[in-house]
């Protein structure tokens, strides 16, 4: 049996070395590691074949000494470097260590005498400079350790560690492995004799994991039968051994290792060989024939027989090739063995002369094959290399489970497969299961999961193929649930509709929601939404519908299924139109008005109310229960009272509540609140004070109209009204009147008025109130101005008491009157003597009085200036001005001051002023002339009077005491149009001149 397939040969010889023994007689032994070949011959030469450098040494093992000695065994570690070999002459036995770097080889005198058949590295310590430990096996039983290290030029130790007794055979062969475990070592050594492989581990040293044997049981496996040579080989993979094959008299003992597993035997020893198989060399074809040699790959034995290599594939235990060497001269005794580089993953054969190499072509390549064929579908999938292989695989369990009527796992592996069935004709076959009645329910949910898992096998490029299958899984769905329906509980199917509370039933509704919730991106909504509604599956429309955020059609559902709670959640939702809110808001108002309004509240801001106000005052068209609380207006206050709502609409909407309301108290409250007072050029109130007015007027809630009309500033209307309804309430009402005294008493009268006419008592007790009621106006009405509203017939004797009280009144008026003339009279006599007074006032000025402004002296000799002719002066001194604090200023000083620090307007009248005055001066003293003393013949002319006009201006208080000083605090020092004279003073960084380092040169 082939058990790839086909495929090409999965190996090759080739002839690699013609008298590869280079005339030191004929190979008799072979080792091989790192493209490093080692032969040992029969004149006891070791032959070195070095293929990275293209390079061969010749190792003299007898050194010069005569006599047979052959080499019996050569050794060679994966890495190439270190070499044992053995070698037979009459005298004995004798082992030699040879490093790559040694021009000879040296002899182990401790293992003299000793025929060394096996050698076991340890491949996770070998270094180059050391073989760190290594295994030994004689052909006496005995196990030796040893270590070399290459610059010792000699071993490190020799010592036993095992000696078979139980039965005396020699070790053929040794393999070791090692494991971390914590922070030690765990030991795994396989040996074999001709009949039995053993088994060692334990933790800690190689001595400490031998000597635990002496008192302990050794684990091994024996098979009877005659061989040549017994060999044990690992298959070696990144450093560590995957597999072990024995070659021993009845077959090939194998088996998977499983270094540093869990589980142990019944003795405590870590049971490290798992999935063992045997072959019989019975399978070969050739009765009685055994193999001399094999080798171990990945997947294969290589057998050696006669000059033939047979390759068996380890897991079918099938013969797959048969390779002849048939190159080898007549006289040779054909093929010797058969040996591997674990390194490189090559095989060499070798006869007395020649080397072979046997090389692989990806002989994984077929093992899905194989692994199918034996029905291992989780190992053939694992060895897949393309779709088209895993088709095949998915294939071969899909039919396998269809002819076993389990159409649900061959649905799931049907729909794993791409290439080799369409998706038409798997369909098709389970299409097909239904043509029988009894398999109507099976052949739908077959199909239906081969749908969903074909789904989950499409890429979100297959946007078509996606849609049309999610809708074809949709009506399944749906199917399967009518027939759910339809079935009683004996499985028949009835006429009627059954209760939907089978777990079934229940169990397939949520995997539809779920698939449905899976799909709804994928799902042609139109369509979906047909289907669901010929199935007349009401809830899973409108699931679908919130999936696909058609929230209207959700809403619109719970209202008709009169669950407002329900609607009101889903408007809740972040992602829904805010407009919805406003379009349901009457049906849910109606239908849950507590629940409706809470959900407005909830939101806050985010809803305008006066989008709200026709479903409001849909709820305040309905009669409602005098106790039940009045949701729209507990929303109104909301707004208006924690939200501060301007909104006039919404303020009209709760003040007509409030007005319908037969209790006034809120009412009232409402209006003094004066929710707008306060706000920057905003209303007193939001609402229509009209349209409260009339409000209240038409529900005769006669307060709210006085309070509505005292708010309007229509305060005799609001007396008026008043007065019909209380008299309390008009009294207030005219008090409130505080700017103007006049409609105050105006108001006080209109109420009088009243009370006067309203009493039908007898008239002393009339009069009495009325008497009464002017000290309840703060004296504002007096009793001549409520003797009017009484009877003409009334008796002044009445009013006696009042009269006298009201005359004594006016008496102490005039008397009050009298003593402020006298005041007035005596405080324009003390004025008029002030004014006298100030003309005679004087100061003295010291000569050496400087100017406040120019510095130099006040009493300065020289000419007259430009406004001296208006000024009395002394001589020839300019004028000059001083103030009561001491300062003293030249008249053109002072005014060139306050022109320089006053404002602009200020400023130009001063200057106006001046002017005026200098023009006046020239045209008087051209007229008239000047006297001797330069003084003006006018006394008392215009001149004088734009002196003083002038003197106002510019002298009503000391410069440097009074306002223009504090003002001049807030000018800056430097002004505005002095700014480039200020940047001229600026001090810009000047450029660095470049450093220039000398230079010297030395010579």
């Amino acid at each position: 049996m082939d058990g790839g397939g086909g495929g090409g040969q999965l190996f090759s010889v080739d002839p690699l070395e013609r008298q590869a023994a280079r005339g030191h007689g004929v190979v008799t032994s072979m080792a091989a590691g790192s493209d490093v070949i080692v032969l040992g011959t029969s004149r006891g030469w070791l032959v070195r074949h070095d293929y990275t450098f293209e390079d061969a040494h010749d190792l003299d093992l007898g050194s010069g000494r005569s006599g047979d000695h052959s080499v019996h065994r050569v050794f060679l570690d994966p890495g190439g470097k270190h070499c044992v070999a053995t070698v037979v002459h009459p005298g004995g036995a004798e082992t030699y260590y040879h490093h790559a770097r040694w021009p000879r080889p040296k002899p182990l005198p401790r293992l003299r005498g000793l025929l060394v058949n096996a050698v076991a590295w340890n491949r996770q310590s070998i270094t180059e400079a050391s073989t760190k430990e290594v295994i030994l096996g004689t052909e006496s039983g005995q196990i030796f350790e040893m270590a070399v290290d290459e610059a010792d030029k000699r071993e490190k130790y020799v010592k036993p560690l095992f000696q078979l007794t139980e039965q005396r055979e020699g070790i053929k062969d040794l393999q070791m492995e090692t494991a971390v475990v914590g922070n030690s070592t765990r030991y795994y050594v396989m040996a074999v004799t001709p009949t039995r492989l053993y088994s060692f581990t334990g933790i800690g040293s190689l001595e400490t994991v031998f000597t635990s044997y002496s008192d302990r049981a050794i684990h091994f496996m024996e098979l009877p039968g005659e061989i040549p040579n017994s060999e044990l080989h690992f298959f070696i993979k990144q450093r560590r051994a995957k597999h072990f094959g024995w070659l021993s008299g009845s077959g090939i003992y194998h088996g998977e290792l499983n270094f540093g597993a869990q589980h142990s035997s019944t003795s405590g020893d870590e049971n490290f060989v798992e999935n063992k198989g045997f072959f019989d060399y019975s399978k070969l074809g050739d009765s009685g024939t055994k193999p001399r040699s094999f080798a171990l790959s990945e997947f294969h034995f290589l057998l050696l027989i006669g000059d033939k290599i047979k390759v068996v594939n380890r897991i079918s235990q099938q013969m797959v090739e048969e390779l002849v060497v048939d190159n080898t001269p007549e006289t040779s005794r054909g093929i010797i063995g058969l040996c591997n580089d674990a390194s490189t993953g090559l095989f060499y054969a070798y006869d007395e002369s020649s080397i072979f190499q046997i090389s692989t072509s990806d002989e994984g390549r077929d093992m899905w094959q194989v692994y199918l064929d034996m029905n291992h579908y989780a190992a053939a999938l694992s060895h897949c290399r393309n779709p088209f292989q895993r088709d095949q695989v998915y294939l071969v369990q899909a039919d396998a489970a269809f002819a076993a009527k389990e159409y649900y796992i061959a649905a799931s592996f049907y729909a794993k497969m791409n290439y080799i069935l369409s998706f038409e004709e798997i369909s098709l076959k389970f299409i097909s299961i239904g043509e029988q009645p009894s398999t109507m329910s099976t052949w739908q949910d077959a199909l239906r999961t081969f749908l969903l898992r074909r789904l989950d096998n499409l890429t979100k490029d297959d946007k078509m193929q996606i849609t049309m299958i999610s809708t074809w899984a949709t009506e399944l769905y749906l199917d399967k649930i009518n027939r759910l329906l339809l079935e009683d509980s004996t499985g028949t199917t009835t006429n009627s509709v059954a209760e939907p509370n089978s777990s079934e039933y229940r169990s397939i509704v949520n995997e539809f929601r779920a698939f449905l919730s899976d799909s709804k991106d994928v799902l042609d909504e139109a369509t979906t939404m047909r289907l669901l509604e010929s199935y007349g599956r009401v809830d899973e429309l409108v699931y679908f519908a919130g999936l696909k955020e058609q929230f209207e059609i959700v809403v619109h559902h719970y209202i008709q299924q009169g669950e407002a709670r329900k609607a009101l959640e889903v408007l809740q939702q972040r992602n829904v139109p805010v407009d919805l809110v406003y379009k349901f808001a009457p049906d849910l108002i109606m239908l849950d008005a507590y629940e409706t309004v809470e959900s407005w509240m909830m939101v806050r801001n985010k809803l305008n109310p006066g989008k709200l106000i026709p479903a409001m005052m849909r709820y305040v068209s309905e009669p409602h229960a005098k106790n039940e609380t009045h949701e729209v207006i507990k929303y109104l206050e909301f707004y208006v009272k924690d939200l501060e709502n301007k909104d006039p609409g919404v303020h009209n909407l709760l003040l007509s509540l409030y007005a319908k309301k037969e209790d006034e108290s809120q009412l009232l409250q409402f209006l003094d609140t004066k929710f707008g007072k306060g706000q920057t050029n905003g209303p007193e109130f939001f609402y229509d004070p009209k349209y409260a007015l009339r409000l209240c007027l038409k529900e005769k809630r006669m307060r709210a109209c006085v309070r509505i009309y005292s708010m309007m500033s229509m305060h005799e209307e609001a007396v008026a009204l008043a007065l019909k309804v209380d008299l309390e309430l008009a009294k207030a009402e005219a008090d409130k009147v505080e700017d103007d005294e006049e409609l105050r008493k105006k108001l006080w009268l209109k109420v009088a008025k009243h009370v006067i006419e309203q009493e039908k008592g007898v008239k002393r007790e009339n009069i009495k109130k009325a008497i009464e009621f002017l000290s309840e106006t703060n004296n504002l009405l007096k009793i001549e101005d409520i003797l009017p509203f009484f009877p003409d017939f009334v008796l002044i004797d009445d009013f006696k008491e009042e009269i006298c009280k009201s005359l004594k009144d006016y008496n102490s008026q005039i008397e009050l009157l009298k003593q402020e003339m006298d005041d007035a009279t005596r405080g324009a006599d003390n004025i008029r003597s002030d004014i006298g007074a100030l003309a005679q006032r004087y100061t003295v000025i010291d000569r050496e009085q400087d100017c406040g402004v120019c510095r130099r002296k006040i009493l300065t000799v020289g000419g007259l200036h430009q406004v001296g002719r208006s000024y009395t002066s002394v001589g020839n001194m300019a004028p000059f001005y001083v103030f009561p604090c001491g300062h003293a200023f030249h008249a053109n000083c002072l005014i060139g001051h306050v022109t320089r620090c006053s404002s602009q307007a200020h400023a130009e009248r001063i200057l106006d002023l001046q002017k005026r005055l200098s023009l006046m001066d020239r045209k008087a003293a051209k007229d008239n002339g000047s006297n001797v003393n330069g003084e003006s013949i006018m006394s008392t002319t215009p001149v004088d009077k734009l002196r003083s006009q002038l003197d106002d201006a510019v002298a009503s208080e000391c410069p440097f005491c009074g306002d223009l000083m504090i003002k001049e605090i807030s000018q800056p020092f430097i002004l505005p149009e002095e700014s480039d004279e200020k940047a001229s003073w600026e001090i810009k960084p000047q450029p660095m001149p470049q450093k220039i380092l000398p230079m010297t040169m030395s010579i």
